[in-house]
């Protein structure tokens, strides 16, 4: 496994060992052991999954508790993380990856940071383990266009959800 720093600070890309032969995919996806060798000791509680057509953006979601391990187990998606802390000196800053299931790739998301992802593919299926219960009283939704973050997104148009819709713009 490799664990690279992303220039956003607590959030880290990892890449998993992929056995690969004529038979298909071999991927250990989470192994809490092996994870904490590697910086990772964080405890999660609950895992879930979206699945979304192409177009659909979902985000700019997140908390102040909450850490994400986001991966894709189908498809291909663009993921969108975003400090949303507002007493960092880094606040709006943003990173995107591309996440899909033949590159295997895991992005690990601290607590005040929000991430939201559009897929590019016909459908794809967005995997994250958490580690605090969902809490939607405590969530917090940015606009996926918000024009002080100023981020860049593959589409012009999304399909978004009324939440998304009616997120806010940072004040």
């Amino acid at each position: 496994m490799q664990v690279t720093r992303t220039k956003l600070e607590g959030v880290l890309l990892v890449k998993p060992e992929i056995f690969e032969d004529f038979r298909g995919q071999y991927v250990e996806t989470y192994n809490d052991k092996v994870y904490a060798e590697h910086g990772i000791g964080i405890k999660f509680v609950q895992d879930d999954i979206s699945v979304s057509s192409r177009h659909v953006l979902r985000g700019i979601h997140g908390d102040s508790e909450t850490w994400k391990l986001v991966s894709c187990m189908y498809g291909k998606f663009y993921l969108m993380v975003v400090n949303c802390d507002t007493g960092s000196k880094d606040f709006g800053q943003w990173q995107s990856f591309v996440l899909s299931a033949g590159n295997r790739l895991q992005v690990l998301i601290p607590p005040k940071y929000g991430n939201g992802h559009v897929v590019v593919s016909e459908q794809a299926i967005f995997h994250y383990k958490q580690s605090s219960y969902y809490n939607p009283k405590g969530q917090f939704t940015y606009k996926w266009n918000d024009p002080k973050l100023k981020l860049w997104w593959p589409i012009k148009n999304p399909i978004l959800s009324q939440r998304d819709e009616a997120g806010h713009f940072v004040e």
